[in-house]
């Protein structure tokens, strides 16, 4: 008997919903690069991203499958997002000094977290690098782009308008066929639930406000009764305490 096929899909979008799907969606491209941006130095050029973004809009497109029941705009997050986070790597845009510090921040933040059994408190992280109040704070603001960019890469974020905390973190690809990814996917949700939970209460608030309620910095500096540069510094350092206590559980 002949070998079967291998099953190829077919096309299940006709030109005028691929294009229809591509226009409704343009929105998605400048909120993604937007949330993204927000974040990176001023040298990094927007238009760059937006670009990337939507060659990754039309890629979603092009492979959207409507039958598998996952919504477009949700499939299509996780692929722009994907094309903006590989632009930024093939950039490079961050210096090898900003590299080296936060590298410093979250070698501090791991140990502590080896030693403590638990997340460190900023006094402690503090003592850890030997700096004052001050400088740890110009370390975090300076090095809040690097937090957000390495989780990324880490964990492949995708944003979610609806669900928890984790899950406006880390959307399992509801696309994927292959069995393992999805349970891989499911496991390192499970890990990112835990940590997030372990967070300080202030650390955990602003990664609430931001991921799961989509608050700006200003906004959640509103709601805290904080600077807005005060926000960016305690999302910098609640993302380098969720990075490296998944990478410390995954030994990565």
């Amino acid at each position: 008997m002949a070998a079967e096929e291998a099953h190829v899909p077919e096309p299940t979008l006709t030109e005028q919903e691929r294009e229809s799907l591509i226009e409704e969606h343009v929105g998605l491209v400048r909120y993604i690069v937007g949330r993204v941006a927000m974040r990176l130095p001023d040298g990094v050029d927007h238009e760059d991203l937006e670009s990337a973004g939507i060659i990754g809009l039309i890629k979603a497109a092009d492979r959207f499958e409507p039958a598998r029941g996952v919504k477009f705009a949700t499939y299509a997050s996780a692929v722009i997002r994907g094309e903006v986070m590989e632009a930024l790597r093939a950039k490079d845009w961050a210096p090898r000094s900003l590299r080296r510090r936060y590298r410093e921040l979250e070698e501090a933040i791991a140990r502590l977290q080896g030693q403590l059994r638990r997340q460190p408190t900023e006094a402690e992280i503090r003592r850890e690098l030997r700096l004052d109040e001050d400088e740890y704070r110009e370390l975090l603001w300076d090095t809040s782009s690097m937090a957000v960019s390495s989780l990324e890469e880490l964990m492949e974020l995708t944003e979610s308008t609806h669900g928890s905390v984790e899950e406006s973190l880390i959307e399992p690809e509801a696309i994927a066929e292959d069995p393992a990814q999805i349970v891989d996917e499911a496991a390192l949700k499970e890990l990112l639930a835990e940590a997030v939970a372990q967070l300080p209460e202030r650390d955990r608030i602003v990664i609430g406000l931001y991921y799961q309620d989509e608050l700006t910095l200003r906004e959640i500096g509103e709601v805290l009764e904080v600077t807005e540069s005060r926000v960016c510094q305690i999302h910098t350092q609640a993302i380098t305490r969720l990075r490296t206590s998944i990478k410390n559980k995954l030994r990565i």
